[in-house]
């Protein structure tokens, strides 16, 4: 058993994972794992710099999680980070900071290296259980980029394309610095035809009609799955592993894009980082649906987070 640390800091949140990792018998148990909205990639896709304020939020959550790595003992950690410091000019400035607070240096990482971690942390546990055929298809829909992988036992395909809740919304749903609420049709009608573009672009690399099974993870297709549940709280245990089909997904995801800020916010189980770009990603997860003609979509809540953990223990 291997006492592990993994943090995963993406476009719009960073998480962290501290488990007790069984390379014999696969099992990764969790000793905390929380996540904080930083929103990193504030801005990055108009100019191409990490802004100073989106920065320290990071930094803040780093000085946490240092002290929960260290409550810990973990023995080993990893930091990976993914699309919006890939993108940034000033990424130096990042990783300094991060070496600064936590004694490790930033792994800049490439998508490919993203979807595999991904593919990883949420098909481990599904090995023999028949009832969800391979193929799977996992999508791993985050702030600044989606990561699509196929594969059975291990990888066969993987691409990483620009089209995260983040910067689907800053690209199409903000006029004048706010957020449009709600979107135009207009708007909508931009925002998907530039995810088809994307999704032309990964079914370049990835097969993504042979998919059998189609796993989601990240926030999004968590929190379109706590809304299909209606369930009173944001609850890992009720979602990981959920079922919502491709009808549910559809309602879910045009309510998101007709309803206003306020509307969204009343949702119980919606993060407040999450009332801003939700619809963006809902509708990233919808489109895949329909792309790849998919019933239903498996969530996981064990994702790259889990796959950083593994890597190291």
């Amino acid at each position: 058993m291997t006492r592990v640390a993994a943090v995963d800091c993406g476009t719009n949140s960073i998480r962290l994972l501290v488990a007790d990792a069984d390379p014999a018998t696969g099992e990764l148990t969790d000793l905390d794992r929380r996540m904080t909205i930083v929103r990193l990639g504030q801005g990055v896709d108009r100019t191409g710099r990490l802004a100073p304020e989106a920065l320290q939020r990071t930094f803040a959550a780093c000085r946490e999680y240092a002290g929960v790595i260290k409550e810990h003992g973990a023995e080993r950690l990893r930091f990976v980070a993914t699309s919006a410091s890939r993108d940034a000019e000033n990424r130096d400035e990042f990783v300094r900071g991060v070496l600064d607070i936590l004694g490790v240096e930033p792994e800049v990482i490439s998508g490919d290296q993203e979807a595999a971690f991904s593919f990883t942390g949420a098909t481990k546990e599904l090995a023999g259980r028949d009832h969800l055929p391979k193929p799977y298809l996992v999508v791993d829909i985050g702030g600044g980029s989606t990561e699509f992988v196929v594969g059975d036992d291990r990888v066969r395909a993987a691409r990483s394309v620009d089209i995260g809740c983040v910067r689907m919304t800053e690209r199409h749903l903000v006029r004048d610095g706010v957020v449009s609420d709600p979107p135009s049709e207009e708007q909508i009608a931009a925002m998907r035809a530039d995810i088809e573009a994307a999704l032309d672009l990964a079914g370049e690399t990835v097969p993504l009609r042979e998919a059998r099974t189609l796993v989601g993870l990240a926030g999004s297709v968590t929190t379109v799955s706590a809304i299909a549940q209606e369930l009173p709280e944001y609850d890992s245990a009720a979602i990981h592993h959920s079922r919502v089909s491709h009808d549910r997904v559809r309602e879910i995801t045009e309510w998101l894009l007709r309803s206003t800020h306020a509307e969204r916010a009343a949702v119980p189980s919606m993060h407040p980082g999450r009332v801003d770009v939700i619809g963006a990603g809902a509708l990233v997860l919808l489109s895949i649906m329909e792309r790849i003609g998919a019933e239903e979509v498996v969530v996981s809540e064990h994702d790259i987070l889990d796959g950083i953990a593994w890597s190291v223990a």
